[in-house]
């Protein structure tokens, strides 16, 4: 640890990545990153704070044991990220646990201390106190030791965070609670301490999921390489190698129907690859030597050699991962309303009830009747509504949402779709269905029609499949057709009647899909393809505007097949973009003030989708995008997107007037509790009271998906 640091980057640096689970709110990231950049030997170190990790610059000779122990001289534990799922996993296990245990907890107490409420008194109340302390304080114990480690890991090495004042206040509570109880005292606080942790726990409990489906998101995308590829050794021989051992200038051959294990060069051999893995391109595109072919991209008709440019992280596809899990860290910035109203909120309750106690007994009360006030401050300043007022406003409208086929993902997710005032919107696969269909068979007769399909039903080609299914769904026959092959990337042919018939091929350029159909001797007819534009499509550009959304489309398509949904919507487009190219028009977009909603299906689409200030995606989106996006709606209408956005709107209205009715509140409530003028047992119903009318606001959203 004794390196000079090396800021100019004279020496060649190392990077390593650590999962640190504490990372809690914007204060850690300043912590860590100001800390470790103080270190001897580390240049820099960058926290992704919606991941949880942390990139740490450093001198090659620093080790993982020194570079663990300088994150740990800080206050938070870490592990190397190669060795931290099974700790993330059991972090979002131990939290599920302790908000069940919390949960069941708390409807215990709460039913006991209904009958202290109705007016039990004497051995009745004692009893109740006593069976209240004996459910809460192991609960206490075992569900608030999230805050509780984390506050101490905190204290130890000499710094607060938020975990600090909420372990004071659940752990002050239940000492007097247990003081009255002890003592036949009239006033016990149990429910109050065990509420406050199921609340809690409720937020970590999401954030925790929020966070596995980000990362999630990037996983996904991973897996849509192949696992490995057939390699040429030197004697002419092959053998098959893992995607991770592949290297430059190895040659692998790629059969027709396997993806790519890396990136690389066509050597010999042509055919069609589908690469709407980089461009969302609806139709496969002829490859031929000496094109570059990607990691990930399926290879539809014919073997090809390639020689392996780039393997491994160096891929395009890794790039993309990447640019997923960059996006994400773009929303570190990005704190929510509940964790800003915490960070500000707990110190300042445990700094009005110390100043309370301080005051009365400066008055001249006793330490008892002081602590009663201010324990009766702590309880009536209990943040349960000011708790409640965004997740239970969240849940409500997700289920809204969720009757009417729209699933989001993160509840956060609902305050950003209503501040989204831009829209971009992908072509394939969004504004349109994504499967081609004939739209042209007057030439046709059923003769014709019957041969036809004879053929198509023999392909897993993507038009063969569609003109098979649309003549099945005429009704049409199969005709007895012999001797039927196909030859990769030219279409398929057989003998019908003693002629030859074929289904192959068709130049048509533009924006539309074709193929030709030929009987010998007979005129050839050409079969036309288009991908229709989603149910809803036509008038969502008008609720958009409506919505103050101008919207337009950003595809990877060629301009020839965008023009015409473009024309039919009304809309302006940008084409033929990749990835950075869709990430470089959000970022600019972003920089000029907007905030962007990105609505996309294809894995190209991946990290625009986690790079827009919110976005959302079909059912039928690839893993990769749906994994990416904060909303995801089902069956093919596009109408979702309008809806969604109407009722994030309305979700937030009810959010702000949650919040004015907690902190309206707690503006009457507490100068009652310091002027002495409220018991602890009327500042405990007054704080559930709070939450009842907060959760009643909450409840008119069931209907906002409408």
């Amino acid at each position: 640890m004794n390196a000079p640091a090396n800021p100019a980057g004279v020496l060649p640096l190392s990077e390593t990545l650590f999962s640190v689970p504490s990372i809690r709110c914007a204060g850690c990231i300043s912590k860590l990153e100001d800390g470790l950049a103080l270190t001897p030997g580390i240049a820099a170190a960058r926290v992704n704070f919606t991941a949880r990790r942390v990139a740490v610059t450093h001198l090659p000779e620093l080790t993982l044991p020194d570079l663990t122990n300088a994150i740990g001289a800080l206050g938070f534990e870490a592990q190397p990220l190669a060795a931290a799922t099974a700790g993330v996993d059991r972090e979002s296990r131990m939290l599920l646990r302790a908000l069940a245990v919390a949960g069941f907890a708390s409807m215990n107490v709460m039913l006991l201390s209904v009958s202290v409420w109705s007016g039990a008194d004497g051995a009745t109340r004692s009893l109740f106190y006593w069976l209240s302390a004996l459910i809460a304080l192991p609960t206490v114990a075992y569900a608030g030791r999230p805050f509780f480690r984390s506050a101490w890991a905190a204290l130890r090495h000499g710094r607060t965070n938020m975990d600090v004042p909420i372990s004071i206040g659940v752990l002050l509570t239940c000492a007097i609670s247990l003081f009255e109880t002890i003592t036949g005292g009239a006033h016990a606080y149990f429910d109050g301490a065990v509420m406050l942790l199921f609340f809690l726990l409720t937020g970590r409990v999401l954030d925790s999921v929020m966070r596995d489906r980000a990362r999630d998101g990037v996983t996904a995308l991973l897996k849509h390489t192949a696992p490995g590829a057939l390699v040429l050794n030197a004697g002419g021989g092959t053998i098959w190698r893992e995607a991770q051992s592949l290297a430059p200038n190895m040659r692998m051959i790629v059969a027709a129907g396997e993806r790519l294990a890396a990136d690389g060069v066509i050597e010999t051999g042509m055919s069609r690859f589908d690469l709407s893995l980089l461009t969302g391109e609806s139709a496969p595109q002829p490859v031929r030597a000496g094109d570059a072919v990607h990691a990930g991209t399926l290879n539809v008709d014919a073997p090809v050699t390639v020689r392996v440019t780039a393997a491994g992280p160096d891929t395009a596809i890794a790039d993309i991962a990447r640019m997923m899990e960059s996006a994400t860290q773009s929303r570190s910035h990005y704190v929510r309303i509940a964790d800003r109203a915490a960070r500000l909120y707990a110190p300042a309750v445990h700094a009005l009830a110390a100043l309370s106690f301080a005051g009365w007994m400066i008055a001249g009360a006793g330490w008892h009747q002081a602590l009663m006030i201010a324990v009766a401050v702590l309880i009536v300043t209990c943040p349960c509504a000011l708790g409640l007022a965004v997740p239970v406003a969240q849940i409500v409208a997700c289920g809204a949402l969720m009757r009417a086929g729209i699933l989001v993902k993160d509840g956060s997710a609902l305050e950003r779709l209503a501040e989204a005032d831009r829209a971009l919107l992908d072509k394939t696969g969004t504004l349109t269905l994504g499967r081609p269909e004939p739209v042209d068979r007057t030439g046709l007769d059923a003769r014709q029609k019957s041969i036809a399909l004879a053929l198509a039903r023999t392909s897993r080609h993507p038009l063969s499949q569609a003109l098979r299914r649309t003549l099945e769904a005429e009704g049409i026959a199969a005709a007895e057709v012999e001797s039927i092959a196909e030859t990769p990337g030219m279409g398929l042919t057989g003998r019908f009647g003693g002629k030859a018939v074929a289904i192959g091929r068709a130049e048509m350029g533009g924006a539309d899909l074709a193929c030709r159909f030929e009987i010998e001797g007979e005129r050839a007819e050409t079969i036309l393809f288009r991908d229709r534009l989603r149910p809803g499509a036509e008038v969502l550009p008008g609720q958009l505007a409506a919505l103050g959304l101008p919207a337009s489309i950003l595809s990877g398509d060629r301009a020839a097949a965008v023009a015409p949904v473009a024309r039919a919507l009304g809309l302006t487009a940008q084409t033929a973009m990749h990835p950075q190219d869709k990430l470089d028009a959000i970022a600019r977009l972003t920089a000029a003030g907007a905030k962007v909603l990105m609505v996309g299906d294809g894995l190209n689409d991946g990290p625009a989708l986690a790079a827009g200030h919110v976005s959302m995606a079909p059912a039928s989106a690839s893993d990769a995008g749906q994994n990416a996006a904060d909303a995801v709606w089902l069956g093919d209408g596009i109408a979702s997107v309008a809806i969604a956005i109407r009722a994030a709107r309305a979700t937030m209205r009810v959010v702000r007037q949650n919040f004015a009715l907690a902190i309206g509140y707690n503006i009457v409530a507490v100068p009652l509790a310091i002027a002495g003028l409220v018991t602890p047992l009327i500042a405990a119903l007054a704080m559930s009271g709070s939450s009842l009318i907060v959760i009643g606001n909450a409840l008119r959203l069931r209907r906002a998906a409408r």
